[in-house]
């Protein structure tokens, strides 16, 4: 149900998700994310831990689903020494080209214990469905 269109960003994702980097503005890290089908409807869970759900942005243009987010130091308080900070922070980014047969207008979104999970579901059209003969011309008629 989702198409891959460029390669060269999967390899920059893994490059960015082995060397620890923070991602930016101008150059987002990727979130990582599962995706599966479950009966009607598509599913796709992205990892946000620790991000609040005003500082998340999902939009769809045309068939193109962009998840923005953008995870904050916590607020330091005088008297705190930071010892230790492996929590990777900054802008994270994940685009995904949405197959036709998914109906974009209806997407469900959640978000639970940091992760952000979006219910798709699979239109019409794209459900299978039984062509029967019709009448005494023997016309098919499509039901749906």
């Amino acid at each position: 149900m989702l198409m891959r269109t460029d390669p060269f960003r999967e390899m920059d994702r893994i490059v960015q998700q082995l060397s620890g980097a923070s991602g930016t503005w101008s150059k987002p890290a990727v979130m990582p994310m599962d995706a599966y089908r479950q009966g009607d409807v598509y599913v796709i869970a992205f990892d946000l831990p620790g991000v609040s759900t005003e500082a998340i942005d999902i939009d769809v243009e045309r068939n193109m689903l962009t998840v923005k987010a953008e995870r904050r130091p916590a607020g330091k308080s005088d008297g705190v020494q930071m010892e230790l900070s492996e929590r990777p922070l900054g802008a994270f980014s994940r685009q995904i080209m949405l197959a036709d047969t998914l109906d974009a207008e209806h997407i469900d979104a959640d978000y639970d214990a940091g992760v952000l999970t979006l219910r798709i579901p699979i239109s019409e059209r794209a459900k299978p469905r039984k062509i029967r003969i019709g009448g005494e011309s023997g016309r098919k008629q499509i039901s749906g």
